[in-house]
């Protein structure tokens, strides 16, 4: 196990510093808006600048020049991201989450990955998959979709069901199916252009599939395996979809926040059609906002406490419980809802304003609302944790 002390703390200044290359790439992000609206990349410029700024290495194991972020302070940084395009937070939140299995995977093959190669990134996407063992490796059969980020991507991956030369699932110790991911460069797939889709139009979350393809070993890992953890970081004691959720509720904070401070620069100008007094010195507009701000700050601050808390008492016990998992899921749920809420208050506010593709509010709107429709963002989340909370057995299957 590596021992790096300094990662077992939320370190202010790591936070400040991704968060000042955030500012410092933002105009560029700004700039690039339309385009990645329309061609539904990110433009390789874009894409020079953010890996020059490490933005895609916030959760990797600091060995590999990675930043080890807590789930706090990585999703202060993506917050900020999607200040200025949700769908580069969002192909940024799911890079940094996938990276995560370098602490997991052969550290030699992770090595090679990300450290030998300063631009590496990493997607996925779920799907039908399964993997036949024969010597040195797999040969794997994969057809995937919402593989966000996919197309910026060198290593693309799969979470394959192990099989027998019959196709029979290979069943572990519990009785349960044997699932590893593979891992595999992103010039041997097949890729498939499916992410036509009203919102996050930018992720490029296509699909791809594989045939009978050869991964070694070393390419290959059981995500959030503690036996196959190599890395003793208090980060990888948390799952990837804790990170994600983390990264996800921050995004749309962010871009509800954005269109909150829009709104201001909007409601001293308008005076909607048939009234005489602009919509900043409407009395239901100043109520309505002000309800928006506080519940966008209210669920800003419960989530970043309970995510502090729970990285605080991670780094004491060295374990992250169930009752933290539930925890993280209740406040990022919640912090997602009610970005949209606030959002949602603001777009309503803005008239006919928001709907013109010229302004802002539209592409914002659509892409608040594709997150709530992502996992992430399910209010089944709600019930998961209520269960448990009235005493019912832990539902482990969305932590």
């Amino acid at each position: 196990m590596v021992s790096i002390a300094a990662a077992e703390k939320a370190v202010i200044s790591d936070r400040e510093h991704y968060v000042a290359q955030v500012r410092q790439v933002g105009p560029l992000i700004a700039d690039c808006a339309d385009a990645i609206e329309r061609d539904r990349r990110l433009p390789p410029a874009l894409l020079d600048a953010m890996h020059d700024a490490g933005l895609f290495r916030l959760l990797l194991p600091r060995e590999f020049g990675g930043g080890e972020l807590s789930p706090s302070d990585f999703s202060r940084v993506i917050e900020e991201i999607a200040k200025y395009d949700a769908s580069v937070a969002w192909v940024n939140c799911q890079g940094n989450g996938c990276a995560m299995v370098a602490a997991f995977m052969a550290r030699d093959a992770a090595k090679a990955m990300w450290d030998d190669d300063r631009r590496a990134v990493l997607a996925w996407g779920p799907g039908k998959s399964t993997a036949l063992r024969v010597d040195g490796g797999y040969r794997v059969n994969a057809k995937c979709m919402f593989a966000s980020g996919s197309r910026h991507a060198s290593w693309l991956g799969t979470h394959a069901t192990i099989v027998d030369e019959d196709g029979e699932p290979v069943l572990d110790e519990n009785g349960a199916k044997t699932v590893r991911t593979m891992l595999f460069p992103a010039g041997e797939v097949e890729m498939e252009d499916i992410w036509n889709v009203i919102g996050l139009r930018g992720t490029a979350s296509d699909g791809y599939a594989v045939r009978d393809l050869f991964v070694p070993q070393r390419n290959t890992v059981s995500r959030d395996d503690a036996r196959e953890r190599w890395h003793d970081g208090t980060l990888y004691l948390f799952r990837q979809t804790n990170l994600y959720a983390s990264g996800f509720s921050g995004l749309a904070m962010g871009v509800a926040a954005t269109m909150l401070n829009d709104f201001t620069d909007l409601a001293k100008k308008k005076t909607p059609e048939r009234q005489h007094t602009t919509l900043s010195q409407n009395a239901v507009v100043q109520t309505e906002y002000a309800r928006a701000r506080i519940r966008l700050d209210a669920a800003r601050c419960f989530q970043r406490a309970e995510l502090d808390d729970i990285w605080n008492d991670a780094v004491a016990t060295g374990v992250v419980t169930i009752e933290h998992r539930m925890r993280l899921r209740l406040a990022t749920t919640h912090a997602i809802h009610e970005a949209k809420a606030a959002a949602d208050t603001v777009y309503e506010a803005a008239g006919a304003t928001a709907i013109f593709a010229a302004n802002a509010f539209e592409r914002r709107f659509r892409d608040l609302h594709t997150v709530t429709q992502q996992l992430q963002g399910r209010k089944a989340h709600y019930t998961t944790v209520g269960a448990f909370l009235l005493g019912n057995p832990a539902d482990l299957a969305s932590l």
